[in-house]
């Protein structure tokens, strides 16, 4: 069992830029596939970015891709989301997520969807002004 403790949100202006972090607890982080999701008010949470096991394999939103990179340390239980080039429609609570998938890949369908992850952190609040 894992729990998922995001840090790093804040308020930015346009253009700016923040660095999400997500630390699990357990001891099997590196069978985990790990995304990044976002929710804004009144909106359904959205696929952001996910990272296979070893890092070796990567998938980012269109609305994202050139701006935000993806990465993790396994040897740390971390996995952390650069955001750069911020927009204000980027303001959304984001959310780091983990699924069980030994050795797995990201690229389908499945690690797009939320309802495929096994665990969740309690979001962080991204805010960028204009």
């Amino acid at each position: 069992q894992s729990q998922l403790v995001e840090s790093g949100g804040g308020l930015v202006q346009a253009g700016g830029s923040l660095r999400l972090s997500c630390l699990a607890s357990g001891r099997t982080f590196s069978f985990y596939v790990m995304g990044w999701f976002r929710q804004a008010p009144g909106k359904e949470r959205e696929f952001v970015a996910a990272i296979s096991w070893n890092g070796g394999m990567t998938d980012y939103a269109d609305s994202v891709k050139g701006r935000f990179t993806i990465s993790r340390d396994n040897a740390k239980n971390t996995v952390y989301l650069q955001m750069n080039s911020l927009k204000p429609e980027d303001t959304a609570v984001y959310y780091c997520a983990a699924h069980f998938r030994p050795g797995g890949r990201v690229g389908d369908l499945a690690t797009m969807t939320p309802s495929t992850y096994d665990y969740w952190g309690q979001g962080t609040q991204v805010t960028v002004s204009s």
